[in-house]
């Protein structure tokens, strides 16, 4: 973790904020003493740290639902493919 001081922030904190952004975090110190931290809010979905993982090749997803999943909600009448195919005529 990088520590900066109050001023040095001030004057540079577009810098500092890239930093922050791309999951850095920040000490922020006046006169020497720790007084703050700032760092990325965690707003990611279960789904979207999921997706980063299979990104990275940390998992794998080999298709299919995974077990535990919701079951499929049924619907009466037309299925969406057609009703789209309808509309584009």
């Amino acid at each position: 973790m990088e520590t900066v001081g109050i001023r040095e922030l001030k004057e540079n904190l577009s810098r500092y904020m890239k930093k922050v952004k791309f999951g850095e975090r920040i000490i922020v110190t006046d006169r020497k003493k720790e007084i703050a931290v700032i760092m990325p809010l965690e707003k990611e979905s279960k789904e979207e740290k999921i997706f980063q993982l299979i990104q990275c090749g940390m998992a794998r997803w080999s298709g299919g639902k995974p077990r535990g999943m919701s079951s499929r909600i049924a619907s009466r009448g037309k299925s969406v493919s057609k009703a789209v195919i309808e509309d584009r005529r």
